[in-house]
């Protein structure tokens, strides 16, 4: 019998991380971009992603359904780190003296700008929900997960995926109904944000399946 796309993953075969990436790349990007608003950051986060992946790869039940869960949950966990060193180099840019001016090239650049604005907008609501609605968010709306699958990538029951799901939906809905944000169908928010400062949650540690 052919091994299984879990078992070879497992043991580390090339061919196998190939198929996945095939597979599971654009999700992970759409997730890391909704996380950041940046392309770039998004582009970056699917390289860590996979790197993280591959030193995970022996937490891999070799028995199981799809790997989505599993990439996704440790795509919500690199955004985070991401997010800490970011704000660390901001910290550490602040106490640099200012760069001389540069050319404005705001006529070339009018289009994506908007985009950006936009995009800064919805963040700015996001941003005011805990970090753990905030991954539910990303999971359940964005990533289209069913609350077991989110459960398996967070790495906690079912049922507190779908407690955090509803608080996070109240919340979003007062924001857009206050003005603070645009929000789409149901009251979601079309983009999600990157972890806000002050946050007291769980340091962010690599999903381990073979854990969970």
């Amino acid at each position: 019998m052919e091994p299984s796309l879990r078992a070879r993953v497992r043991v580390g075969d090339p061919d196998a991380f190939s198929l996945l990436f095939d597979e599971y790349s654009r999700a992970v990007y759409n997730l890391a971009f909704r996380l950041t608003g940046s392309w770039s950051t998004a582009e970056e986060a699917v390289s860590l992603t996979f790197l993280e992946a591959w030193r995970l790869r022996a937490s891999v039940d070799p028995e199981g359904g799809s790997l989505r869960p599993w990439l996704l949950g440790i795509a919500i966990n690199v955004n985070r780190n991401m997010s800490r060193a970011a704000r660390r180099h901001q910290t550490a840019l602040s106490r640099l003296s200012p760069p001389p001016p540069v050319p404005d090239f705001a006529d070339d650049l009018a289009g994506q700008l908007d985009d950006a604005r936009e995009l800064r907008r919805v963040l700015a609501a996001i941003c005011r929900l805990r970090a753990d609605e905030r991954d539910v968010i990303a999971l359940c709306v964005w990533s289209g997960m069913d609350y077991a699958a989110a459960a398996q990538a967070l790495g906690v029951p079912a049922g507190t995926v779908r407690s955090r799901l509803s608080r996070a939906r109240r919340k979003l809905r007062k924001l857009a109904a206050d003005g603070a944000a645009p929000a789409g169908p149901g009251g979601e928010p079309r983009a999600r944000c990157e972890q806000v400062e002050g946050d007291r949650d769980l340091a962010a540690r690599p999903m381990q399946e073979g854990a969970r």
